[in-house]
């Protein structure tokens, strides 16, 4: 339900922004990606480790029938209760190998500055096609 709910906000913001913006986005989202992956990449050799999501269950209890409120031929029913998996995340430290990171923070800022060059005349065109 969440995962619907999070794809109708994210269609809806889909169609925000002038036709300008839309198409500077469209032409810069490889940029964008490299960006962020950087940053993860630079935040792993500040730290000197990777961060990880873990997806992790327990048991918790939950209703598992209602209870029912007494009618004129039968007795009010108590809930009943009984134990389910209940899945949550955590963020767990991994060790990585400080000089593979390394390369790839060089290889990643090799690839923005390639990414940043070629985007420059597609935002251009974005700017010329669509003027404010």
């Amino acid at each position: 339900m969440k995962r619907l709910v999070l794809i109708s906000a994210l269609a809806a913001l889909a169609g925000c922004g002038t036709p300008q913006e839309r198409c500077i986005a469209a032409a810069t989202r490889d940029l964008r990606v490299v960006d962020r992956l950087t940053a993860e990449v630079q935040g792993n050799l500040d730290r000197g480790y990777a961060l990880v999501e873990v997806e992790k269950t327990s048991l918790r209890w939950a209703v598992c029938q209602p209870g029912r409120p007494a009618t004129a031929t039968e007795a009010a029913q108590a809930p009943q209760m009984c134990m389910r998996e209940h899945a949550y995340t955590v963020t767990e430290p991994r060790a990585i190998n400080l000089a593979d990171e390394q390369i790839k923070l060089d290889e990643l800022k090799k690839k923005r500055a390639a990414l940043a060059k070629a985007s420059g005349p597609a935002v251009a065109r974005c700017k010329l096609t669509h003027p404010k």
